[in-house]
């Protein structure tokens, strides 16, 4: 196995076609298809399923091929590190849309004022889909609910999050769960943290949450929990960012349930210099 077998097996992986793959790495379509032939054998496993001109990956070449995206990574850094240059190449950011929306703008703009070699790209969403792509390397790093307790993850507590119930203007207090026992609530899907803290807030006093919407931004939420159609639980930080939140009622939930903390992840053993670089533009905060 040698690095420009990878190089071969991730454009395959890429693109499902040996001739477009040979386009790619400027190789002729028979080298790639005997150095694929040879990385397998190798192995011991087929990396690929064949069906009539088009490649797709096997269990066993979709295991390998984060491996594969993890060792050229590594390479590339490397070969920045021994030449000196500035951080440079793709930095993949994940976040909570909380955190994107209201935490880190100011962080970004000064990462890439500082670093314009770093190619930059953010995706959102709730804190399950961020860890899995932390994992499967499709993401450097991640703006994440924690503790985080994964083996094959480490970080750094960054943001305390006020968690508040919201409700629509001129509801009773809420002092605990069973004083909204019942009642309709507003979230993201199963996969995200903040959901799962409000229906251990409702469990633990005993109490059920009635029918769980799932909605895609807090803005859907907030508009909902206005219209008087529900309740949902926000971050201090971000229900004070939108516009609206006048119009409705909100309190923090009781001690041991109020505050959360946000974490930067990463894969452990998977320090780069753009993720390092990030770290420094996000120390002063911590």
């Amino acid at each position: 196995m040698d690095l420009t077998q990878l190089e071969m097996f991730n454009a395959v992986a890429e693109t499902g076609s040996i001739t477009q793959a040979a386009a790619k790495v400027h190789r002729v379509p028979s080298n790639l298809t005997t150095r694929i032939r040879q990385l397998e054998a190798d192995l011991g496993v087929d990396l690929f399923i064949r069906e009539n001109q088009r490649l797709r990956l096997s269990p066993s070449g979709h295991n390998f091929l984060r491996y594969s995206q993890r060792i050229l990574a590594l390479v590339e850094e490397a070969r920045m590190v021994v030449a000196g240059d500035e951080p440079q190449g793709l930095f993949s950011l994940g976040s909570l849309e909380s955190t994107a929306a209201v935490r880190i703008p100011a962080t970004l703009a000064e990462y890439n004022q500082r670093y314009p070699k770093i190619q930059f790209a953010l995706a959102t969403g709730p804190s399950g889909t961020m860890l899995d792509g932390v994992l499967d390397g499709t993401l450097n790093a991640a703006f994440a609910d924690g503790p985080i307790t994964h083996p094959g993850l480490e970080g750094i507590p960054v943001y305390r999050e006020e968690m508040m119930i919201v409700t629509p203007h001129g509801h009773p207090p809420i002092q605990r769960a069973s004083d909204v026992n019942g009642c309709s609530i507003y979230a993201f899907r199963a996969n995200c943290s903040y959901r799962r803290h409000f229906e251990s807030w409702f469990h633990a006093d005993r109490a059920m949450p009635g029918t769980i919407h799932e909605m895609e931004s807090y803005h859907g939420m907030l508009a909902c929990v206005i219209a008087g159609a529900g309740i949902a639980l926000i971050p201090r930080s971000m229900l004070e960012s939108m516009p609206g939140h006048h119009q409705v009622n909100a309190w923090p939930l009781s001690e041991n349930w109020r505050w959360l903390n946000t974490w930067l992840v990463w894969r452990r053993g998977a320090m780069t210099r753009q993720l390092e670089a990030f770290i420094e533009v996000l120390n002063p905060q911590l």
